[in-house]
C-alpha cells in the first residue's frame, strides 16, 4: 500500500511518498521525496492514501535537518533502480554533511571509468529521495552547480545550509 503525505519546508511544499513497514522507525519506509517543479518528481496516484501520522518520524527528521541541528537522517527507505544507480545512489550517501565532490569523484568511488560522468549524472538525476539522499553536495569539476532535478537555487541553498550549520 502506498501512503503519502506533504509537508511545507525551505524548499517549499515536499511530497513525502512510502510505504508501510514493521521495522522502520516510525513505521514508514520513504520511497520518495518530490520538491515542487522537480523534474521526475512523484506525483500522487490514484489508489494512494493521504496519511500523515505515518511520516512523523520522517518529517521530524527533516525539519531538523532544515535547522540544521540533524547531519544525518536514520530513515529506512525502500528505492528502486539499475545496479549502477543502486551504487552510484550508495556513494551519495558517503559524501559527508557540508561537502561536495564532483561527478567524476562519484565516478571514481564507484570504481567506473571517467568517460561514465555522464552516465554518473545521469544516474544522479534519477534519485528519487532528494535531500535524505544527497545528491546536492555533487557539483560540476570546475566547482559550479549543476544539474539539480530539484532546481539550482534550492541545490545552492542546501549546500549554503549544511557550510553554515557544519561543525569543525
Amino acid at each position: 500500500m502506498t501512503i503519502y503525505t506533504t509537508m511545507d519546508s525551505l524548499l517549499g511544499e515536499l511530497l513525502l511518498v512510502g510505504e508501510e513497514s514493521a521495522v522502520a522507525k516510525g513505521g514508514t519506509a520513504l520511497t520518495s521525496l518530490s520538491v515542487p517543479g522537480q523534474k521526475r518528481g512523484a506525483v500522487v496516484q490514484d489508489g494512494w492514501i493521504d496519511k500523515p501520522e505515518a511520516f512523523t518520524e520522517i518529517i521530524t527528521q527533516l525539519r531538523s535537518y532544515f535547522v540544521g541541528t540533524l547531519a544525518h537522517f536514520d530513515i529506512e527507505y525502500v528505492t528502486s533502480g539499475s545496479d549502477f544507480q543502486q551504487r552510484v545512489w550508495t556513494a551519495l550517501e558517503a559524501i559527508p554533511y557540508g561537502t561536495t565532490l564532483t561527478y567524476g569523484d562519484v565516478a571514481q568511488q564507484i570504481g567506473a571509468p571517467k568517460t561514465s560522468v555522464r552516465a554518473v549524472s545521469s544516474a544522479i538525476g534519477a534519485n528519487p529521495l532528494l535531500v535524505v539522499r544527497p545528491c546536492h553536495r555533487v557539483i560540476g569539476a570546475n566547482g559550479t552547480l549543476t544539474g539539480y532535478a530539484g532546481g539550482l537555487e534550492r541545490k545552492q541553498h542546501l549546500l549554503d545550509l549544511e557550510i553554515t550549520h557544519r561543525t569543525a
